[in-house]
């Protein structure tokens, strides 16, 4: 039986890169997976949504909206148009290698995994060197996730978080900033029983390269972790 798994793409002011991710994207294949692309554009100021309209072979479904609502709104909307058994989220940036998807399907496939969480500091074949205070945080965001969740997570920050689809209501979704990862891991986490890590390598950029996310964004990721940990639903 073949498995079909929604690829969400949220994509903000990203007219170099696009394209070219959608085209590492179109090249992956995977036995018994079918692959449907959801690209959403957040409002772009740049040509974004002119490159995507030149390319509709790239992609199943495009949402635009029309203004920018931040990455959170625009996964909300991805997830809404989303029809796959799982989501997989993917950055317009070249940071994440498509490459990487069938390592990442493997315990889908072979053990019914509910999550796979694509890791960088597990081993991986490739891994720019990237800011040292970015990986500080990423693992006390981790390390503090696993406390009140009782896993064993490297690297809950990472794009490459697929599950199963059903684990999480989009529309019950609190948060639309960059916490809302920490959201949605801890609702398919309590919904969900099966859970696994695989290495990815991971290209990051600079922030003159265009890097969005700051260190204080993890504030309101621990303040989610606990939430969600102590009354979420």
């Amino acid at each position: 039986m073949t498995v079909r798994v929604s690829i969400v793409v949220p994509v903000y002011n990203e007219e170099r890169t696009i394209v070219e991710i959608l085209k590492k994207v179109a090249a992956q294949k995977v036995d018994g997976i079918d692959f449907e692309v959801v690209v959403v554009n957040d409002g772009s100021k740049d040509a974004t949504a002119a490159r995507l309209r030149e390319r509709p072979d790239l992609y199943a479904t495009f949402v635009d909206r029309p203004q920018n609502g931040g990455k959170g709104a625009a996964v909300k909307d991805g997830l809404a148009a989303a029809t796959g058994e799982y989501v997989l989220f993917q950055d317009a940036d070249l940071e994440y290698d498509p490459a990487d998807y069938p390592k990442l399907m493997a315990p889908v496939l072979e053990h019914q995994a509910d999550i796979v969480m694509g890791s960088r500091f597990v081993a991986p074949q490739c891994t720019r060197v990237f800011y040292f205070w970015h990986k500080v945080g990423n693992g006390l965001i981790t390390f503090t996730f696993n406390i009140f969740n009782n896993t064993t997570f490297t690297d809950i920050y990472s794009c490459y978080l697929l599950y199963r689809r059903s684990l999480v209501d989009p529309t019950r979704l609190a948060t639309a900033g960059w916490e809302q990862q920490a959201e949605i891991l801890s609702k398919a986490v309590r919904a969900g029983r099966v859970f696994y890590e695989v290495p990815i390598s991971y290209h990051g950029r600079t922030y003159g390269e265009g890097k969005k996310i700051k260190a204080h964004h993890a504030i309101a990721v621990l303040a989610t972790i606990v939430r969600e940990r102590l009354f979420g639903a």
